[in-house]
């Protein structure tokens, strides 16, 4: 019997610290998120946020990856995320994402234009998480319109826990390994496995990650350091440039 109390006392002990760690980051991106005020979607921002160079100024070739948080209470768990790539003396870019309003208007939820590489997402400013020129990018690019082309989830789309845009984003991390990609915390889905697998490289190319359908999970990698996924929520230490992950509140710590 005391044997059986002093487990269920540290059981309770594990989940409440668990609860903790999965719950308070969200509450107070949450208050963030309220703190904003109610936008209709149509009202919102999608104009460049001129991070991005002009194609007229920049005649080499840019691959540049960006993560926004999401549109309304989907931003108090996550961000979307995208690539923008640009041809040496291309007079636009291509912005690879996927949506999910676009599945219901289409057979396919991947979207490929010549939109914003930058563009505030719903009201949200981006972050650049990745940008490669000149000759790099150059040849890195027809390797990501195939990643694109060959995404096995292009008819399905799922919030949570995917597939989704970051499940998209990752997938193409993984087949340009080059991109050296670390996905944010926050980028919820970038741990679904294409395909149902369970083992995978992380999307930065810089280690290895089992995962349960994107609900349960472990990465262990240079880039992206140690990181446990929780029901889609990620906590973990980067080692490289020293910094928390958590949940809701992304990196705390040294940039990326």
């Amino acid at each position: 019997m005391a044997r059986g109390r002093t487990l269920l006392k540290r059981i309770t002990f594990f989940s409440l610290v668990l609860t903790g760690m999965l719950g308070l980051p969200l509450a107070a991106t949450a208050v963030g998120k309220w703190a904003e005020g109610p936008v209709h979607w149509s009202e919102a921002r999608r104009d460049s946020a001129e991070i991005a160079p002009t194609p007229e100024t920049t005649p080499e070739a840019v691959i540049q990856v960006y993560a926004a948080r999401a549109w309304s209470w989907r931003g108090i768990f996550g961000v979307h995320t995208w690539i923008a790539v640009k041809h040496p003396n291309a007079a636009h870019y291509t912005r690879f994402e996927v949506m999910g309003w676009q599945l219901r208007h289409s057979n396919t939820a991947v979207r490929a234009t010549n939109g914003n590489p930058d563009g505030y997402w719903f009201g949200s400013k981006p972050d650049l998480l990745r940008d490669i020129r000149g000759s790099k990018a150059e040849t890195l690019i027809p390797r990501i319109f195939a990643a694109a082309n060959s995404y096995p989830h292009a008819a399905s789309y799922r919030i949570w826990p995917g597939p989704n845009s970051n499940t998209f984003t990752a997938h193409i991390a993984r087949a340009v390994p080059e991109l050296s990609l670390d996905l944010p915390p926050t980028a919820i889905g970038k741990d679904f496995i294409p395909e149902g697998g369970i083992f995978a490289r992380a999307p930065s190319g810089t280690g290895y990650q089992v995962s349960l359908f994107g609900l349960a999970g472990v990465m262990l990698a240079l880039e992206e350091g140690v990181e446990v996924n929780v029901l889609g929520l990620t906590l973990g230490i980067d080692l490289k440039n020293p910094a928390l992950k958590l949940p809701g509140v992304g990196r705390i710590g040294f940039p990326d």
